[in-house]
């Protein structure tokens, strides 16, 4: 597939479960949206990752990275 378009979106997840509970699930009702929103408007998804990075000293927080093309 070739695209002429891409768009890069980060998803992270809550930093009050994070901090509360030590863990926290990424949002799903929030990408669910996000990606429906953009398929909407004729974007494809074609890659995706889950990145894990070091939050506030302690903790480490989760994001998605999605990259969309159209």
């Amino acid at each position: 597939m070739v695209c002429k378009e891409y768009k890069v979106l980060n998803i992270v997840e809550g930093g009050c479960g994070t901090i509360l509970l030590g863990a926290a699930a990424l949002p799903l009702a929030k990408i669910e949206s996000t990606l429906n929103k953009h398929a909407a408007e004729g974007w494809q998804v074609i890659f995706q990752v889950i990145e894990s990075k070091r939050f506030l000293l302690f903790w480490t927080r989760e994001s998605l990275i999605v990259t969309l093309g159209k």
